[in-house]
């Protein structure tokens, strides 16, 4: 059983994929979803040592403390330049 130390990774996870862009003040401002895709655990460990998620197209690996995306494949391939993949756990 997990300590309160190590979270219990969700079973699933909502993966937005965004551009990253910038406000005319040259903020950073992540733009409108272009694409939403829901991964499930696969019950693996991905390349960065965090779990593995995969689901409509999307393999990632997120940290469970803090539901960051840490690697991520988009029908197979890197995200071009300059997106970025944000997560929010599903609803209970």
């Amino acid at each position: 059983m997990p300590t309160p130390s190590t979270p219990v990774p969700p079973d699933r996870y909502t993966v937005q994929i965004k551009p990253r862009a910038a406000d005319a003040a040259g903020h950073t401002d992540h733009g409108s979803t272009l694409r939403t895709a829901v991964v499930e655990a696969t019950g693996r460990t991905g390349a960065s040592g965090y779990p593995r998620y995969e689901g409509d197209g999307v393999a990632a690996d997120i940290d469970p403390r803090s539901g960051a995306v840490e690697a991520i494949t988009l029908d197979g391939a890197e995200l071009p330049y300059g997106w970025i993949a944000e997560t929010t756990p599903p609803p209970t």
